[in-house]
């Protein structure tokens, strides 16, 4: 393994853990039943914590903390397998790192160390809601989806130049501001998967593990698309200005 490799892993080791352990731990923390003030704090923890480590990995390792991401960095082309399985194993590896040493600090997993969960009979105004596994799975591809779309047109594309950071974490922030009572939100196999670990539990493991997978390679097929046309209307333009004689 190149020493550039082995750089990039460790940094998205220990992003993800930080990611996981500052996230998970507000969502363990401020806990349950305390409405959108505490849905607000626990978004805005994710959305500081990923920004920060944005910053300060993202020259490093592009900053993904996110097997999702990952995923549609390579969908999108702009990486290699082989480095992106490596970035997913650092990832989860991580995430339940964090999980674990937040069970430590936290004297065992009676908090629930921010496992994710389907909503059951949430009550929203006059209307009492149940999410079902459908769509949870709808939910957390969506979310996924919104953010690899910012991922890929802000770091990756070079639109926002040193701001990407503040527009993914900012991403972060508002999906769980909508999400997080209905699914918990993590829409990042590493961060539902350590806390999975570390307390044992493994409700939908498979929608937390699966769905922002899936949102993501949608997000890298329309970014290769909007990509696809803009090369095309480019093409176009340099024919109308130099027509054939």
């Amino acid at each position: 393994m190149s020493n550039r490799l082995a750089s990039k892993l460790l940094a998205e080791f220990v992003g993800t853990l930080a990611f996981v352990f500052i996230g998970a731990g507000s969502a363990a923390v401020i806990g349950d039943g305390v409405g959108l003030p505490g849905i607000a704090a626990i978004a805005l923890a994710h959305g500081l914590a990923i920004m920060a480590f944005a910053f300060a990995y993202g020259p490093v390792s592009g900053g993904h903390m996110n097997p999702a991401v990952t995923v549609g960095v390579l969908a999108a082309g702009a990486m290699d397998t082989v480095t992106a399985i490596g970035y997913v194993v650092s990832q989860l590896a991580g995430g339940i790192a964090g999980a674990l040493l937040l069970r430590e600090v936290l004297g065992g997993a009676a908090t629930g160390l921010g496992l994710p969960a389907l909503a059951h009979n949430l009550a929203l105004g006059s209307v009492v809601l149940t999410i079902t596994p459908t769509a949870g799975f709808m939910i957390e591809a969506v979310l996924a989806f919104f953010l690899v779309t910012v991922v890929l047109n802000t770091a990756v594309a070079g639109r926002a130049g040193s701001l990407a950071p503040l527009a993914i974490g900012m991403t972060l922030t508002f999906n769980i501001l909508m999400g997080g009572a209905l699914t918990g939100a993590p829409f990042n196999p590493a961060r539902a998967f350590g806390p999975m670990v570390a307390t044992g539990k493994f409700d939908d493991a498979w929608l937390y593990l699966a769905a922002p997978i899936v949102g993501a390679i949608i997000a890298a097929a329309l970014h290769s698309t909007f990509g696809l046309i803009a090369r095309k209307e480019m093409g176009a333009d340099g024919a109308a200005m130099n027509p054939a004689e």
